[in-house]
């Protein structure tokens, strides 16, 4: 349990900066026989209640975060799902359970295997934060129309 997890774990109604984080290592799959281990971490943040973001850290390059729908990660520890950029599904390989993250963008392709105890869990945190379907009462809409638009 992460110390913002501890810290909020007792209230009704989460805080706008309450975070959910989980630190594990994914591999990024070279070849059939072949994957190399990369650190990440998984971060979910009240304030952005529809969304996951995925923190690869690259050695000596600057870490590669990708965001995307909670609910599809929710649907990525069962089945198949995704379509275009990020696509998940659940998998076994020597005996263990693994989640695969198929990502693409315009500068290249990339998957990768992660253990899915680890991420289940962390993922049952993010619904215990804020339950499925009660995502837009944690939203605050007039602030961040506020700031799109530049307003005071």
């Amino acid at each position: 349990m992460t110390a913002a997890d501890h810290r909020n774990e007792h209230h009704d109604e989460p805080s706008a900066h309450t975070c959910v984080e989980q630190e594990l290592t994914v591999q990024l799959v070279l070849s059939p026989e072949r994957g190399v281990p990369v650190p990440a971490l998984l971060a979910y943040c009240a304030d952005d209640p529809y969304a996951v973001h995925m923190t690869f850290h690259l050695g000596q390059e600057s870490p590669v975060t990708w965001v995307f729908a909670r609910e599809l990660l929710v649907e990525g520890v069962f089945r198949a799902c995704g379509n275009g950029d990020v696509r998940i599904w659940p998998t076994r390989a020597g005996g263990q359970s693994l989640l695969c993250f198929a990502l693409s963008s315009p500068a290249g392709d990339a998957l990768l295997e992660a253990p899915a105890a680890p991420v289940a869990g962390w993922l049952e945190r993010t619904l215990r934060l804020v339950p499925p379907g009660t995502e837009a009462s944690v939203l605050d809409v007039d602030a961040a129309l506020t700031y799109l638009l530049g307003s005071s």
